[in-house]
């Protein structure tokens, strides 16, 4: 059953890899396709920046998936290393996933018309 469950565990593990190298792609292509298109038709800036931020959500969403293929690697029989390990991954992955997604947050709110968006409050 332990075998079993460890083939299961890194069937599991390898498609979230797969998963996490294919939406990189994905993102890096589009990227590239949306400079080559864009590149005539608006500033550089502009495109440089809604280029970004389109990659940035799949950069966000590969780092979920490559999450999940460390928690899933460690759920059976991990050693104190391997949990020492994951946490080091995780803390990092969630860093950048929280530094990304608050640039994303605030690009969305640029472009946001005048009238929809919240007033900022300082604390």
């Amino acid at each position: 059953m332990e075998s079993f469950l460890n083939i299961v565990v890194e069937t599991v593990a390898l498609a979230c890899e797969l998963a996490t190298v294919l939406v990189v792609a994905l993102g890096a292509a589009e990227a590239l396709i949306r400079l080559g298109m864009g590149w005539n038709k608006l500033s550089g800036q502009g495109i440089k920046r809604v280029v970004w931020v389109r990659f940035a959500s799949w950069i966000l969403l590969s780092l979920e998936f490559a999450l999940a293929a460390d928690i899933v690697r460690t759920a059976i029989a991990p050693t104190w290393d391997d949990i020492g390990q994951l946490a080091a991954i995780a803390a990092i992955r969630t860093f950048l996933s929280y530094f990304l997604e608050r640039d994303l947050e605030a690009f969305m709110h640029e472009r946001k018309p005048e009238h929809e968006r919240k007033p900022e409050v300082e604390v």
